[in-house]
């Protein structure tokens, strides 16, 4: 069963950089697609970026293209979040979740619905503070 492990969260300044890692056994098998969400207490997790590691289709939220890039090693066993020019609202627990996301949906800002994923790891803390 595919398991997942984030790292790299920390505290920041506004305007700092993060990257955050999500390492997994395998990526490609299954064709999933993976996707980084944020969460803070009492609010609904709201997607961040996906990729889908057999194709490198990536897709971002709004707020963060141009400053967020997710990548994937080339053994296709962790997937990267490079946060950059970060924002105090930013704060919170990123997690990373795996998905056989529909391919309908791979690309798309549907791709980006906490329901497609099964598969969640525990977490790591973003702090973004002055």
């Amino acid at each position: 069963q595919l398991q997942l492990v984030e790292s790299g969260g920390g505290s920041v300044q506004p305007g700092g950089s993060l990257r955050l890692s999500c390492a997994a056994s395998d990526f490609t098998s299954d064709y999933y697609t993976i996707c980084w969400f944020h969460q803070v207490p009492g609010m609904e997790r709201e997607g961040v970026s996906c990729i889908t590691p057999n194709d490198g289709t990536t897709y971002y939220a709004d707020s963060v293209k141009g400053r967020f890039t997710i990548s994937i090693d080339n053994a296709k066993t962790t997937v990267y979040l490079q946060m950059t020019d970060l924002k105090p609202e930013e704060t919170g627990v990123y997690v990373c979740a795996a998905g056989r996301v529909n391919s309908l949906f791979v690309g798309t800002i549907a791709s980006l619905e906490p329901d497609l994923y099964k598969t969640w790891g525990q977490g790591t803390q973003v702090t973004v503070s002055s």
